[in-house]
């Protein structure tokens, strides 16, 4: 009786965001973004509910109101949850170009990139749900081959059985790869309108580079009140804490 009732509590919560989440596109459509915006936070906040369209949403909305930090932050939430979509990737290239650093992004090249290319395809979910869906085939493919009493239909199962589990093989690591890639990859975006990158985790230490808002930065290990960043171009050094936001 008790799953019940958190059940139907869990839907009634699910129709009224939905409700709200349609009403900040009602005042998103008008043009009222800070209400839209006011509406959208809420859903997160008071909801606890995430969806890419949310935070796409939100995005556009920051977007619209010239505030880039929470623009980029939002369209960078959109792709955690929906990765690659070409929409949320044209506005973030958009949102970029109202900030004022321009740090280059070094590329990946060689056989590691070949790899990230295509385990990137789809999210870790995605690939493991590739993987029970080519382990049925396989499963299929081998009662076919158990059962067969035709030689050829025989060899056919069993070329078959070998392809689907060099299929199942890939597809496990490549939903291993991306589930290791996504819980390391701890993008985080500056909100303070400026920001000192410094040596040393000090407030005296020597200053390395000065960050703007809407810089985006990889965190690489977390103190009390400091954080280790890579740049995109692989500077690293530490900045204050509570001047950056992480994504995940």
């Amino acid at each position: 009786m008790k799953n019940i009732l958190y059940l139907f509590l869990f839907i009634s919560q699910v129709f009224f965001a939905q409700g709200r989440f349609e009403a900040g596109n009602a005042l998103y459509q008008k043009g009222q973004y800070k209400e839209a915006v006011q509406v959208y936070e809420n859903i997160v906040k008071e909801d606890k509910l995430h969806s890419a369209e949310l935070y796409f949403n939100l995005g556009n909305c920051y977007y619209k109101l010239n505030q880039v930090a929470p623009s980029i932050y939002n369209y960078e939430k959109a792709l955690v949850l929906k990765p690659n979509d070409p929409e949320t990737l044209n506005n973030l290239k958009f949102a970029k170009k109202l900030t004022i650093d321009e740090i280059k992004e070094v590329p990946k090249v060689g056989f590691a990139k070949l790899i990230q290319n295509f385990t990137s395809i789809f999210d870790y979910n995605m690939w493991a749900k590739i993987a029970v869906a080519i382990g049925f085939v396989f499963l299929l493919s081998f009662i076919g081959y158990y059962f067969s009493k035709a030689t050829i239909a025989k060899r056919i199962y069993f070329v078959g059985m070998f392809i689907f589990l060099v299929a199942f093989a890939l597809s496990i690591s490549a939903a291993v790869s991306e589930k290791r890639h996504f819980d390391n990859d701890r993008v985080a975006i500056v909100f303070s309108e400026m920001s000192q990158v410094r040596a040393k985790p000090q407030k005296s230490a020597n200053g390395i580079i000065l960050l703007h808002e809407g810089a985006k930065v990889y965190v690489l290990e977390t103190t009390a009140e400091w954080k280790k960043v890579e740049l995109t171009d692989g500077t690293q050094g530490w900045i204050e804490s509570s001047t950056i936001k992480e994504v995940k």
